[in-house]
């Protein structure tokens, strides 16, 4: 009788059944992939080791950020500088016009269009609120407060110059109402800008000002501390669209898969077949 040989049969590796998906990983270097039985291993809570455990979605990685941590720079330096910048020149500016205009009649400019002149205002900017200074003092302080607070997550180079604007101008004019008369903490604050038609103020007002129309621009395009855009609900996130395929796609993937893997095993069964023949 003539002794013939095992067919060969091509497909997956012994002690691998095909199509399926190796789900154990190697625990250490050198281990096995495969268990005793020559079923894959499967990863539980309780075999995992720090190698082997897969992130949860979200967390943060050894070679990534943190999910809600954007990859940009604080812009703390940023604020700082512009509100160093504010109050300076308030400071300054107020020391020269008390200085000089103490006894000096108002300077016209511009053919009238600007007026220099020296005026002291217990209440908040343009002379809002005369009898409130003590009121008003708190919630310049508060400000303050609240710009130091949000400085932490501070990552948007527009948020950064506007909330520097709105801390200077805010300490600009605490500064007066903390050391001027009458009173410590119920200081007139000091103005000098003339405009027709328009209540007198100071750089520290002006200040103030700029940051509000900065933060209502930035609020319209939807741009947060963090330097991130927020995007709306209806909106989907571009990224994770592109990232996910839609589902008829995968399953018409796996579809195509599937039938493969029955080709070669009924090509494979049939070349055993010839064989043993």
């Amino acid at each position: 009788m003539r002794i013939l040989r095992q067919a060969d049969r091509e497909g997956a590796p012994a002690r691998v059944p095909p199509g399926d998906t190796v789900r154990g990983v190697q625990a250490a270097p050198g281990t096995s992939l495969n268990g005793v039985n020559g079923s894959a291993v499967p990863q539980t809570p309780e075999t995992q080791t720090p190698e082997t455990q897969i992130p949860e979605k979200g967390a943060a990685t050894g070679g990534g950020r943190h999910a809600g941590a954007p990859g940009r720079p604080r812009r703390i330096g940023l604020l700082v500088g512009v509100a160093v910048f504010v109050i300076a020149a308030d400071v300054i500016s107020k020391s020269i016009v008390v200085a000089k205009m103490a006894d000096h009649p108002p300077i016209r400019l511009l053919g009238g269009l600007l007026t220099i002149t020296l005026t002291r205002n217990g209440g908040a900017a343009f002379s809002i609120g005369t009898s409130m200074t003590v009121v008003f003092t708190v919630i310049a302080a508060g400000v303050i407060v609240y710009v130091l607070r949000a400085a932490r997550n501070l990552r948007s180079i527009g948020w950064a110059i506007a909330l520097g604007l709105l801390l200077g101008g805010a300490t600009g004019n605490l500064l007066d109402r903390i050391f001027r008369a009458p009173a410590p903490f119920q200081g007139h604050v000091v103005d000098w800008i003339e405009l027709p038609h328009w209540p007198v103020f100071n750089l520290a007002d002006s200040s103030i000002c700029c940051a509000g129309v900065l933060v209502v621009l930035l609020a319209v395009q939807g741009i947060r501390l963090d330097g991130t855009k927020a995007v709306p609900p209806d909106d989907p996130d571009p990224q994770a669209t592109a990232a996910a395929p839609p589902a008829a796609e995968s399953r018409a993937a796996e579809s195509r898969a599937a039938e493969s893997r029955a080709a070669e095993s009924r090509a494979a069964e049939s070349r055993a077949a010839d064989d043993e023949r």
